[in-house]
């Protein structure tokens, strides 16, 4: 049993400021692959509960997507409490671990916190992430009590966020679960895509341990669309209920000249060779990664700022990130721009590429870019990136990281009659249910609203998973017809 800390004094005039995270120094982490963030201990947790003011009205819950009692957990913290503060976590977040450290908190939970109006808000996100490992180094995970086993059976597409999340909450409902994974490893974008620096492989492994330990059968190396589809799935494997977690793994190019010069890759494949494939750890896996010396990373999401540390860790003398638009317009997490710059990544805004260069090889030698400016928001809300004539210049690179989003695989689609998709290839859903146009499915994560972050993907998952149980169960809910299916917005 971990020492009980003594609760701190709280004050209504005076609060400790925001506790800072600790981090490796970023000269050293540039040139290793270990978590960049080292966490709270335990007096520094303690100390940053106790700047929760205990809102009578708490409004950080309505910022989570799927809906932690954040003042129930940050208070039995604050006291000390940790098997109710991690009890409370895992009674709504299957995934807790991952959350705090890969969630956007900052626009989500932490920007409604009451403290935020006059200080920093509190650190809801660190705080998860302590608990979380503090629960996981005791080594017992405590398990939520099930129900009987209702006689249902389900098929989860895909064991990424939005799949094991509906999952687990699936079997807490007394459910049969089977998570049909196409990849050899669990874990979806937080296996293959995230970096080990920002989110070890260790942690997706024991939050996959926690689901499967609810009971949910794992069957890898399962492609649907090729060993079953989903007609087969309901019609001949004897399944009541399929949800559709599969994510949007299919790259997306500019169409320039010269993209299919050797050097030119997806931020999907090149993370996939450096995460899943383990090729941060060549010579011991034999998977080594063809990194130059000049990188360009097209793009500003978290992606972009993943692919241009980890060309970085790998050998890069000099990294950029090349972005159509200003700073400001930059999607990626403040947290992972700063640290990319203090590693020392390049940020060229407002330039835009316009062809690749190749050698007689028939690899890259360089790319020609144009300077943009900002005109008129477009639909996103940003102002629209427009080039200036005349602007156009090269720089010297032998890779290049496209990095401009995703699209679902359209194999997982075949033989799915019925199932109706956008143009940009993702599943039409209901957006609070996840109920598609099709009978007994259901979708949920970035295969509804492309490429989008980890916790919404949880949160669609969480939320089809109550929708599931009602339909297995027989019960109906009132819904106008209008509002039925809305078609997700990319």
């Amino acid at each position: 049993m971990a020492q009980q800390p003594k609760t701190a004094k709280r004050s209504k005039k005076v609060r400790p400021p925001r506790q800072a995270m600790p981090t490796q120094d970023p000269d050293v982490r540039a040139k290793n692959f270990n978590e960049v963030a080292l966490g709270y201990n335990l007096e520094t947790a303690v100390l940053e509960a106790n700047r929760c003011l205990k809102c009578k009205k708490p409004q950080c819950v309505a910022g989570c997507p799927v809906e932690i009692d954040i003042p129930k957990f940050i208070s039995a913290l604050a006291e000390g409490d940790l098997q109710t503060a991690a009890a409370t976590l895992k009674g709504d977040n299957n995934l807790p671990a991952i959350c705090g450290r890969v969630c956007p908190q900052e626009t989500q939970c932490e920007i409604l916190c009451v403290l935020g109006k006059k200080f920093e808000p509190v650190a809801i996100g660190r705080l998860e992430r302590f608990v979380a490992d503090w629960e996981r180094d005791q080594g017992d995970l405590e398990k939520p009590e099930l129900p009987p086993p209702s006689g249902k059976r389900v098929a989860v597409i895909g064991a990424g966020p939005a799949g094991l999340t509906c999952a687990g909450d699936l079997a807490r409902y007394g459910h049969q679960v089977t998570i049909l994974e196409a990849l050899h490893a669990p874990g979806g974008v937080l296996i293959y895509g995230i970096p080990e620096f920002r989110l070890p492989k260790d942690v997706v492994r024991a939050e996959v341990d926690y689901v499967k330990s609810l009971g949910v059968e794992l069957r890898l190396n399962t492609v649907i669309g090729k060993l079953y589809t989903i007609d087969e799935l309901l019609n001949k494997e004897g399944f009541d209920a399929v949800f559709l977690g599969t994510g949007a793994g299919l790259p997306r190019f500019m169409g320039i000249p010269g993209e299919n010069y050797n050097g030119v890759y997806s931020a999907n494949e090149f993370l996939t060779r450096v995460n899943l494939m383990k090729g941060y750890l060549f010579p011991k896996y034999d998977t080594p990664v063809k990194v130059g010396k000049k990188v360009a990373v097209v793009g500003a999401g978290n992606v972009a700022m993943d692919a241009s540390r980890c060309a970085l860790r790998l050998g890069a003398d000099e990294v950029h990130i090349v972005y159509r638009r200003s700073r400001q317009e930059v999607p990626a997490r403040a947290e992972e721009v700063h640290h990319a710059e203090e590693e020392g990544i390049i940020f060229d805004f407002l330039t835009n590429p316009v062809e690749i260069y190749g050698n007689e090889k028939g690899w890259v030698r360089g790319m020609r870019v144009i300077r943009m400016e900002l005109g008129e928001p477009d639909a996103s809300g940003r102002r629209r990136p427009i080039p200036i004539p005349g602007s156009e210049y090269d720089i010297e690179v032998n890779i290049v990281i496209m990095a401009l989003g995703t699209s679902p695989n359209p194999l997982v689609f075949q033989d799915a009659g019925g199932l109706e998709r956008t143009r940009w290839g993702t599943v039409v859903a209901n957006e609070q249910t996840g109920r598609t146009t099709k009978e007994g499915v259901w979708a949920g994560g970035d295969v509804v609203t492309g490429a989008a972050t980890v916790i919404s993907a949880m949160g669609a998952g969480k939320q089809a998973a109550v929708d599931i149980n009602r339909y297995l169960r027989g019960e109906t809910v009132a819904v106008e017809e209008e509002e039925k299916v809305a078609v997700a917005q990319v």
